[in-house]
This record gives structure tokens, sequence and C-alpha cells, in this order.
């Protein structure tokens, strides 16, 4: 349980929209952590990393994108590149000095795109099951062409979900804008480093788009690790033990 228990704390955003966050004040290079898709900040891996960095006197920052968790906003009116915005605003308005940036799943392809706009700001990446270009990757190819076509004609659909019984709403909006953001189609001019995390089990995403990644980053110093029983939520005691591990080497020595 996190040592929270007040509500969290409020930023307000130009346009009135708020995003809800947690902040620990500590050394640096800091950590923020990015969640995934219909996820929140009171998961279990920004839990573990909260207590991580507290135990390590590490800042850190866990937040909720636009419609997710205690943020204001409808979530089916998110995008890409308004979660990219959302996770840029908490870098420039609540951090200071180099982050690391740990992206989870979805938070995996934001993590990038935040790092492309704040390079100066990163120390470093940290992966864990990351979904870059899922919507293109992932999602489109899953659905049948009758899918595309209500997709297309009604402009959205509820698809099926290991993670919730009512299913996730895509909205069409979501993947169109989602093809501004895709990276894998050629390199990535990031040069920090970068480590990869992905459970081989992982049903949601496949490990190989790790090794995709690996490939297309323009850093020389990007590292994979495959967890061979780890599924996509890497979420257990011994799946969080390789991310305290690779969070070590990177702030015993930062770049």
């Amino acid at each position: 349980m996190s040592a929270f228990d007040s509500a969290p704390e409020i930023l307000a955003r130009s346009d009135g929209a708020t995003i809800a966050y947690r902040l620990l004040a500590g050394e640096v290079p800091g950590i923020v952590f990015l969640g995934g898709f219909h996820s929140d900040m009171t998961g279990a891996k920004a839990l573990y990393l909260e207590e991580y960095c507290r135990k390590s006197r590490r800042a850190f920052v866990r937040f909720d994108y636009f419609g997710h968790g205690a943020s204001s906003g409808d979530f089916a009116e998110g995008t890409i590149g308004r979660w990219r915005d959302d996770s840029v605003a908490i870098i420039d308005s609540l951090t200071s000095g180099p982050q690391i940036l740990v992206g989870s799943s979805m938070g995996g392809w934001v993590m990038l795109l935040a790092a492309l706009a704040r390079p100066e700001r990163i120390a470093a990446l940290v992966g864990i099951a990351g979904a870059p270009d899922f919507t293109q990757e992932l999602l489109w190819p899953r659905l049948t062409p009758a899918q595309r076509a209500e997709i297309e004609e009604r402009g959205q659909i509820v698809l099926a979900s290991d993670y919730d019984p009512a299913g996730y709403l895509y909205r069409r909006e979501l993947i169109e804008e989602g093809r501004r953001h895709l990276l894998l189609g050629g390199p990535i001019p990031l040069e920090m480093p970068v480590r990869l995390l992905h459970g081989m089990r992982d049903e949601s995403v496949p490990w190989q788009l790790s090794l995709r990644l690996a490939d297309r980053l323009a850093s020389r110093d990007v590292r994979v690790t495959l967890i061979k029983d780890g599924d996509h939520r890497l979420s257990t005691a011994p799946d969080l033990a390789p991310l305290a591990q690779t969070l070590d080497a990177l702030t015993a020595f930062p770049s």
C-alpha cells in the first residue's frame, strides 16, 4: 500500500484539464512512471517504484493521464499525443534535473515520445513490456474486416479484454491520431541508455516488439532483458526484481 492516503495532488493544464499525481522529493536522477492503456497510478508497478524510491531517497513521480484514474477528462477522448503532452507537462512542471522514464506497456510508447520532446532532460529509459505503435502494430491487425467497418462507420468499437470484463472502448480517433506518432518505421534518434524488460509469456504485447525497438533506437547502450515466465503485467515479486536491479545500475552510474 502507498504511504499516501490523502487525495492526490493536482496539476492544472492551460486548457482547463487536470492531471492527478503523486510526488516524492529526493535525489536525482529522479524517476517518472508512465502507466499503460486504461491503467492508473495505483497499480502494482507504480507503488513498487514509489517504495523503491522512498528507500533509496530518490525523487519519484507517478500520475494519471487524461481520462485515467483521478485525472479529468473522458477516457474515450484520449489520444497518444494527448497522453504524450501530459507526460511532458509532468516532466516540465514537477521535476528538475535528469530523469529516468519508466514506461509500462503503452507507457513505453509515450515514454519514447516524451523523451523525443525533452531529450536534454532524460538520463535513461526503461520499458516494461513496452508497446510502441500499439494502435497500428497490435490493435489494427487484430480487427476483422467487419470490425474495421464498424469503427469506420460508428467511430468506435468495444473489444474484449483480459483486464476488464466490460471490454475496452477504442475510438477511430485513437487509431488515426496514433498514426502521427509511429516510431518503428525508421530510426529513433534517442541517444540515452535504454533498458527493455519483457516477459516471454506476454499474450498482449509480443516480446519480439522489444527487439524491434532495440534495433530502431540510435543509442548504442540498449539492453533487452527477457523474463522467461513473465506475463504482460510483470507485477509479481520475481518479475519486479529485474526492474529494481536495472534501476540500481542506472542510478549508480547516471549518464
